[in-house]
Parts: structure tokens; sequence; C-alpha cells
């Protein structure tokens, strides 16, 4: 349980970090070698991991001081009321930095004279919004609900969303952008004869 929430946090601020890497090669483009330096992005690496591996340790340490014995459910308001708020520490705080980011690049976007470098814009944060729409809209609906009495089968079914679905998903969506993968992609369905 530690290590799923751990790593799930990881991932929650790492997918801030990214929206933060996009605003500063954005909006200041001559500007971002130094800004993002190698030093800033290892600090950024382990904030990363730290925040991940930190915050979630309240809730696992709640969860298994709770007598598990007798029935089948636990209502427990603390616990139902640490896991809130620590949804909204690792969900609610790095969605509304994304925002904010992303706010700030669609200004500077719309501020870009040539179409062309506006849609090169958009196509760059493109990816990473889908990926960020799917991961925080599942994990939202699974963890930010007021109470724990929906139907176990819809928990579950987000679960898959955003704990499977989501990361097989990613090497797709980051690496059908490269015009090597692009290439490949189109040879091999050419070659087998897919379409």
């Amino acid at each position: 349980m530690y290590i799923s929430l751990s790593l799930g946090a990881c991932d929650c601020v790492l997918l801030a970090v990214m929206a933060y890497d996009r605003y500063m090669a954005i909006c200041y483009p001559l500007h971002y070698t130094t800004i993002m330096s190698k030093m800033v992005c290892v600090r950024l690496a382990v904030g990363i991991w730290l925040s991940g591996f930190i915050l979630p340790i309240s809730t696992v340490t709640l969860t298994f001081n709770v007598d598990l014995c007798g029935h089948n459910k636990i209502n427990h308001f603390l616990l139902e009321l640490i896991i809130f708020i620590a949804g909204l520490i690792l969900l609610l705080t790095p969605v509304i930095f994304i925002v904010i980011s992303y706010f700030n690049i669609i200004l500077s976007i719309l501020k870009i004279a040539s179409s062309s470098g506006r849609r090169k814009a958009f196509s760059t944060c493109g990816s990473h919004m889908m990926v960020v729409a799917i991961f925080y809209g599942s994990a939202m609906a699974s963890y930010m609900k007021p109470r724990s009495s929906s139907l176990p089968g819809t928990d579950k079914m987000i679960a898959i969303l955003y704990l499977i679905v989501t990361p097989m998903i990613n090497p797709m969506i980051y690496t059908l952008r490269n015009n090597d993968v692009k290439a490949a992609f189109v040879k091999l369905i050419k070659k087998n004869k897919l379409f």
C-alpha cells in the first residue's frame, strides 16, 4: 500500500513539474537552459521523490492502526479525513499548479504572431495535457469523493484506469510525437499491411 501510494504521489508531483518545464520552455525560451540548469533538474527530481515517499506515511500509518477485526466495513471518521486531506495535498495542489502554468502558457501562445509557432507550442503541451486529464480525472474521481459509499465496482474500474491504463499509454502518447518513432510506426503498418 505504501509503495503504491508513494509512486502515485510521485506521479502527481512529476506531472506538475512537467507543466513547470513546459511553462519555462514556452514562456521563457531564451532563458530556458539557464533557468532549467542541471542542478535545478536534480533538485526537482529529488523533490519529486521525497514528497512522493514522505506524504503517504500518515495515511498508511493511520490505516494500519485501525482495528480490522469484526465488521467488514470500517467507519472511521479520522481515517477518511486524513485520506481526504492527503488527496487535497497530493491531487489538488499539483492540479492548481498545472492549471496556473497552462493558463500562463496559453496567454504566451496567443501572443505568438505566426500560426505555425502557435501550433508548435500547442503540440508541445498536447500530450502532457492528455496524460494529466486521464490521470488526475480518474484519481480525483476515486480519492476526492466525500464519503466511501460509492459502488465497489466503480472504484475498481477507476483504479484500473489510473493504475494500469495511464502508465501503459504514457509511452505511446509521448513517443508518438517523435518523428523517428512515427516513421518506424508507419513503416511497420505498411510492411504488415495493417491498414
